[in-house]
Order: structure tokens, then C-alpha cells, then sequence
């Protein structure tokens, strides 16, 4: 199970690579010596839609584009050095998949760590799999498919052994990267059985023997440190914007700064002049809906990015801006709030609300405005490619290498078997990087310099001026309460422009995966409950951004609940917990959720009981009720998504000076088992970091189109000094045999709603417009 050393990368040798502990994207040859002869022995990838009944609906990983494999010649390779190759088909920006899929695989395999090497995939997915790393998927999408890939790696190096000692295959067993025979003790290690192996069939999937999860040796300890790590914190990483290739040029855009503008004319000249400027290149537009296809615009070529830049500032460029023009953040909010004022699509209606609301003792109204946002990573986007002899090659700091691959080849007119497209660390990603249309740039550019290697670099005012933004919207909510203080009505109106007009431009409602992000399945035990969605139009490009629509809907719904308990004179906790109700197992389907997170209803159905588990250990972990200071106070949320449960607990300090202060943050998450804890608490914390963050800080506005934001001065995002001082994280134990939820994602949510339920704890002061800024002081 050796692979042949000039497959073992698909980086030339002129190319930067990653660490020695990481190499570089793998080839689309085969992996393994003797893949050839396994042909049609190796398992398939998902299940043959022949297989499959036509309209059987498909959920969780049999749902997405190009399905799974377990096959375990795609993802591992045994040398005969013992050194075991394990490929990563997802993107690394930070989240540990790099570590957690191999993980995963070597425990089956009965690896040795330190005998592991990890190398990331190009983007293939008739070969690997689903590549998309967004949705919180990749953990509970491909814990299962790893672990049998591992063990089915681990039977053909137990058959090879056995069958070399001539002794039947029940008496051997591998044991920490060696396979042992119990009788006789003869041991063998993997690098002595790799090539016997390699010739043997791949092991049918049913007959396979996975571990019990007590004899896991990585699986679920958190023991294992972060294979990026060293090269990250020594600056060894290589990122997108890092790449390096002989002769390479460097190019910058002037793109339209208005959302379906377009050149009306340019003229070159002085950028000409510019030292090191080699050529200026108009990129033709992608009109509205531009997909994830280039805006268009004026590139300048250089041989530095340094004089791209000055280059590009010379350009003179005369816009035509198009219908988007007058986009106006201000007067958007007031035409949202409008739509929100009134009745709209109906997506979900339980009972008689209208009826409840005019017998209700108290009617409580409350109005939630949650404006853009940009992702604003720390690596902007950065792709560099080169078209040799026909082939494009890319490389870059991508999330979705299959869409890169795929959009590259249509753009540049030719098949997707002649792109290749190389996988880079990410310095950040949060849903911006699963667009490839800076990946496109870089392979229009190579073209045009007749298939030089072309660098494109964003600057970060590139980045905020014309991103992938996250929806705008205004949240409306009405409930009634009966004389006891307890709501027996609830309307929610939730007014946002949809990801989908980014596809489709006559969209005006958000989508059913929008309204499944704690819009239309919220469980609370209230008789009477309607939820719709009025129409908004989009001006600018709208895109997924961590958590997505869960952000917006959580806030204004966690913030509400608050705010009932305190029309009721209720303890914030105990009010939440009675809305949640008793323990029990809710069909989503029931609550007008048709998606799921994209996962099956009957493996995931919406259970109340995890969620109170999630805020009775936020709470009790917290302190809850706990007596505080003039000026300190604590919130409490709760929010489901991505098929996770979490909650939870923010204590403030506000002083005189309104000056916040957050000494302590409690989250409480129940994922099910947890693959890797370590991950686990560095996800959840750096989730409420960013919660955080875009609570108090953060914003995109547009002023006669245009983004005003240029850099971090303006689109801030929160210091250190300002970050919570203490962040702790509880796991509730999960079992391994059962569904997994996402991690990646889930932890945003509850952080705005309960700093500001903390905020009105301390103060008496609501805050229902984000960010918070200087509210305080007012």
C-alpha cells in the first residue's frame, strides 16, 4: 500500500510547499501502487443513483453534490518505510480538519501517530467525495465513511499477514502500526506488508470490523495537537497568498464598486508608466446573478504586487453603475422595516394567532434590526494559476475546490479534466472562500499573459468593497400573553434579502434553509404561532457567512424571549425553559423546517430535551441567579443549528461611562460525541470571540451603492482588550454510535442575544439594533 513517489504530490517542485509534516495536494493518478488492478473492486463513491430509488429524498452526505467514498485507496498510502500518507479532502482554515479526517482514519488503521503524514487532495470529488468546507459538515458527514476506510486499510494489512504466515486471518490483529499473530508473536510492520496489501481486493463494507469506541486511541481524547500547528506559529504555513511560482506575475482588480456595474471606459496610460507594470488586462463582467463568476473590471499585471497596486491607482476609469446605484443603508432599513410593519408569506401557522392576540391580557411588540456583514479574514481571498500546454493549473485559499474547478474550466473553455486546482491553508474563511470567483480571475489573467502564472491578491479594502455579504435584515415579533404572564401567540416576520438572488435575481423571500435557521423552527410549547417572510429585494451580492441566517433570527428570537419574561416579571432562565417545554422529540417538518440542516428528521429530529440539557449546564455552570454588583448582569440563550445544541451565559460589566466589559462567557454544547474535544473548545471559543465581535462592532454599510467601509479602521472588529476575559466551555457527553452534529458554526448564534439580555440585566437598557457600539453611552 506504497505509493510511487512522484504521485505522492501534485505541487511542482517549483512551487512553494506546505511543511515537511504537511505535503502538498495529491495527485489524481493513482494513490496507492496497484490501484490499477482493484478496478472495479473498489468501493463506490455514495450509493449508484441506479441504486437508489428515483424519488427516494437523500439526506446528509448521500445529499450533497458527488456524495462520499470510504474507499481507502483514494485516502491512504502505506510506504514501504512505514510511513502512512493520509489525504485530507477538506480545506484547513483553522478548525483542525487537517488533523480530525486523518485522526479519524489512522485510529481504525491502528496507526502511529508519529508515523503519519498528512496530504491535502485537490479538488476531485468523483474521487474523494464531497469537497465543500461550509455547513458544519465535514466531521459528521465523514466520520463514518474515514473510520471505514481506516478499517478497511487495517483488514488488507491483516489478510496480507496472515496470508504470508499462512495462518488463518482470525488469529492476527494490528496493533500500533504493526500486525501481530497471538499465537506465536510474530509481528510484522506496515511498511514490510504494504505491497502484499496493495494487491489485495478492497474488503466489501458490510464485512468490515470497525472499533469498539472504548478502544479508541485518538478518537474523542483530545491528545493529538494541531498538525498546522508548529508550521503556523513558526511562520513556515504556506497560505494562498503565499504561493510562489517561477516567472510568476502579480495582478490586482479594479472592480466595479457598485453591485452590477460595469467599465464604461478606462484609460491605461499612467498605470503604464508605473515601474514594474507589464500589462493592464479588462476582465469582461459577470452580469447580475453573477453566481460565483467574476464582478469584472481592470486588472494590472505587474511584476510585484507593489507596483499592481500603484499601477491600479493610476488607472483612470469611468464607472457605469447600473441599477444598484442608489443602495442606501439607511433608507434600506426603513423600506425593511415597512415590509416587516406588514403581513407577508406565510411559512408557517399553527393554530389561531390572530384570534389569541386579540384575547391576550398583554400584547408585547419588539422590532430587531441586524445589518451586513463582511468576513473580513485575515488572508483575503489569493489564488495564483498557470496554463501549461493546454491545462490550467490553480492554487489558492479555497473552501469549495470542486466549484473553483468546475467554473475555472467553463470560463476558460475547457474540460474540467484539464484543471487542476491545489489547495492551500486558509487564513480564515467563515463561508467567504467557498466562492472561487477570485480563483477565476487568476486563471482569466494566466490566459491573457498567454499562460504565465498570475498571482491575483485582494487588498483588504478589495475585500470589503466587494465581498459575499451576509443578509440585512429586520425582525419583527408580536406575542400575546395570558394573565399569568405566559405567551399563547407568536408572530415572527422576518425580512431579509436571500442568498438566493446572488443565483437568481427575481428572488425576494428567503429559502427554506433561511427559514430553518430558527425562523420557522422555533419549539416553543405555544399553541398559536405564525411565522412569515416578506419580500426584500437585494442590491449587492449576498452569500453564506458563519451560522448564517441563524444569527439574525437567533438574535431577535432569543432577545424576545428575554423580553417577554420581563413583561411577566420571570427569571429569564426559568421563562426560556418553560417556552422550551418538557423533554420531547419535535419532526422538523411539523414546525414548517422542509430542511433540516439537510439531515434525515427521523436521525434528527428537533429534541427539547438536549436543548434544556444545553442551558440548565450554561446556567449552572455560570453561577446562575448568583447576586452581582451595580453595573453587572447576566443573559442567557439558547439556539439550535446545524443539527447542534448550544447555549449560552454572558456576564457583563457596564460603567458609568457605559464602557462594556464581558468578565466571563459559559457555553454549553451538546454535538453528540465529540471527535475531538480540543477542537470542540477552540471552535466554541473562537465562535464566541466572533459573536462577539460582530454584537459590538461590526458593520457594512452603502452609500450611493458603495461600501463606506475601506479598511479595519471603519469595518472594526473587536480587540483583544475588549474580547471576554474568561471563555469556558462544557461538553455534554455524546455517543459515538449515534448521529454527530456541527461544530464549526453553532457557537455564533446565542452570543449576541444573551450579551444583550446580560446588557439589560445590568443597565435596564435594550438594545435591538446591531452593533452595539456606543448604545451604551447614549
Amino acid at each position: 500500500m506504497s505509493a510511487p513517489h512522484d504521485s505522492m504530490t501534485s505541487a511542482p517542485s517549483d512551487a512553494s510547499s506546505d511543511s515537511p509534516l504537511l505535503l502538498a495536494n495529491v495527485s489524481r493518478r493513482g494513490f496507492l501502487i496497484g490501484a490499477s488492478a482493484f478496478g472495479g473492486l473498489v468501493l463506490a463513491v455514495g450509493f449508484p443513483a441506479a441504486l437508489r430509488a428515483a424519488d427516494a429524498p437523500k439526506y446528509g452526505r448521500d445529499g450533497m453534490p458527488d456524495g462520499w467514498t470510504d474507499n481507502p485507496l483514494a485516502f491512504v498510502a502505506i510506504g514501504e518505510d512505514g510511513t502512512v500518507t493520509i489525504v485530507c479532502h477538506r480545506s484547513e482554515m483553522g478548525q483542525g480538519v487537517r488533523t480530525g479526517m486523518p485522526m479519524i482514519v489512522a485510529d481504525e488503521l491502528e496507526a502511529d501517530w508519529k508515523r503519519v503524514r498528512i496530504a491535502q487532495a485537490p479538488g476531485d470529488q468523483k474521487r474523494f467525495g464531497n469537497q465543500d468546507t461550509d455547513g458544519s459538515r465535514s466531521t459528521r458527514h465523514f466520520f463514518e465513511p474515514m473510520r471505514r476506510c481506516g478499517a478497511a486499510a487495517r483488514t488488507m494489512l491483516e489478510t496480507a499477514a496472515a496470508t504470508r504466515w499462512n495462518v488463518p486471518v482470525g488469529e492476527v490483529e494490528a496493533r500500533n502500526h504493526e500486525v501481530v499473530h497471538r499465537q506465536s508473536g510474530r509481528r510484522l510492520g506496515y511498511g514490510a506488508l504494504a505491497k502484499d496489501a496493495a494487491k489485495l481486493p478492497v474488503p466489501p463494507r458490510d464485512t468490515l470490523r470497525l472499533k469498539d469506541p472504548s478502544r479508541f486511541r485518538y478518537i474523542g481524547k483530545g491528545e493529538l495537537k494541531l498538525a498546522d500547528g508548529p508550521n503556523i506559529v513558526s511562520g513556515k504555513a504556506q497560505y494562498g497568498i503565499d504561493t510562489r511560482l517561477p516567472g510568476m506575475l502579480y495582478a490586482v482588480v479594479a472592480r466595479p464598486p457598485v453591485y452590477g456595474g460595469k467599465v464604461a471606459k478606462y484609460d491605461a496610460a499612467e498605470a503604464l508608466k508605473v515601474p514594474g507594470v507589464v500589462r493592464v488586462v479588462e476582465i469582461e463582467q459577470s452580469p447580475p446573478p453573477a453566481e460565483f463568476n467574476p464582478l469584472g473590471g481592470v486588472a494590472v499585471v505587474a511584476r510585484n504586487t507593489w507596483a499592481a497596486i500603484k499601477g491600479r491607482q493610476a488607472l483612470k476609469i469611468e464607472w457605469n453603475d447600473g441599477p444598484n446605484a442608489g443602495y442606501d443603508s439607511t433608507a434600506f432599513k426603513a423600506t425593511l422595516e415597512e415590509a416587516a410593519r406588514k403581513p407577508g408569506k406565510v411559512v408557517r401557522n399553527d393554530g389561531d394567532v390572530d384570534g389569541a392576540m386579540a384575547s391576550a391580557a398583554r400584547r408585547v411588540e419588539a422590532e430587531y434590526y441586524i445589518p451586513h456583514l463582511a468576513h473580513a479574514t485575515m488572508e483575503p481571498p489569493a489564488a495564483t494559476a498557470r496554463i501549461v500546454q493546454g491545462k490550467c493549473e490553480a492554487w489558492g485559499c479555497i473552501q469549495s475546490p470542486q466549484a473553483a474547478r468546475d467554473r475555472i474550466a467553463k470560463r476558460l473553455g475547457m474540460s474540467a479534466d484539464n484543471v487542476k486546482v491545489n489547495v492551500t491553508l486558509l487564513g480564515g474563511g467563515f463561508g467567504r472562500k467557498s466562492k472561487p470567483d477570485f480563483m477565476i480571475e487568476a486563471a482569466v489573467l494566466s490566459k491573457a499573459m498567454s499562460g504565465a502564472p498570475v498571482k491575483v491578491t485582494w487588498t483588504r479594502e478589495d475585500d470589503l468593497h466587494n465581498s459575499y455579504y451576509h443578509t440585512v435584515s429586520v425582525e419583527h415579533l408580536e406575542a400575546g400573553l395570558d394573565a399569568g404572564g405566559k405567551p399563547v401567540a407568536w408572530l415572527h416576520r422576518t425580512v431579509a434579502p436571500t442568498i438566493m438572488s446572488t443565483f437568481n435575481p427575481e428572488a425576494r423571500n428567503e429559502a427554506p434553509f433561511e427559514l430553518g435557521m430558527n425562523a420557522v423552527n422555533v419549539p416553543f410549547a405555544i399553541p398559536n404561532v405564525r411565522v412569515e417572510n416578506p419580500e426584500a429585494t437585494a442590491h449587492t451580492r449576498i452569500g453564506w457567512f458563519r451560522s448564517v441566517s441563524n444569527i439574525p433570527h437567533a438574535f431577535a428570537v432569543q432577545s424576545f424571549v428575554a423580553e417577554l419574561a420581563a413583561a411577566a416579571g420571570r427569571d429569564p432562565k426559568d421563562f426560556l425553559l418553560e417556552l422550551i417545554g418538557p423533554a420531547r422529540r419535535i419532526d422538523p417538518r411539523t414546525l414548517g423546517d422542509t430542511w433540516n440542516h439537510g439531515e434525515d428528521p427521523e436521525q434528527y429530529p428537533l429534541d427539547t430535551g438536549r436543548m434544556r440539557r444545553v442551558v440548565e449546564t450554561a446556567a449552572r455552570e455560570a453561577g446562575w441567579g448568583k447576586t452581582l454588583p451595580k453595573g453587572r448582569g447576566q443573559g442567557i440563550a439558547v439556539v439550535y443549528s446545524f443539527v447542534t445544541y448550544v447555549a449560552a451565559v454572558v456576564e457583563v460589566l457596564v460603567n458609568d461611562k457605559g464602557e462594556l466589559a464581558i468578565p466571563r462567557v459559559d457555553v454549553a454544547v451538546d454535538c453528540g460525541a465529540q471527535i475531538n474535544p480540543d477542537r470542540v473548545r477552540s471552535q466554541l471559543a473562537g465562535a464566541c470571540t466572533m459573536g462577539v465581535s460582530l454584537a459590538t462592532k461590526e458593520e457594512i454599510s452603502f452609500k450611493a451603492g458603495r461600501v463606506e467601509q475601506d479598511n479595519y479602521n471603519a469595518y472594526e472588529i473587536m480587540r483583544t482588550d475588549a474580547s471576554p476575559r474568561e471563555i469556558r466551555v462544557h461538553l455534554i457527553p455524546g455517543d459515538f454510535n449515534a448521529p454527530l452534529g456541527g461544530v464549526g458554526e453553532p457557537g455564533v448564534p446565542p452570543i449576541a442575544p444573551a450579551l444583550c439580555n446580560a446588557i439589560f440585566a445590568a443597565t435596564g437598557k435594550r438594545i435591538r439594533r446591531l452593533p452595539i457600539r456606543d448604545q451604551l453611552k447614549a
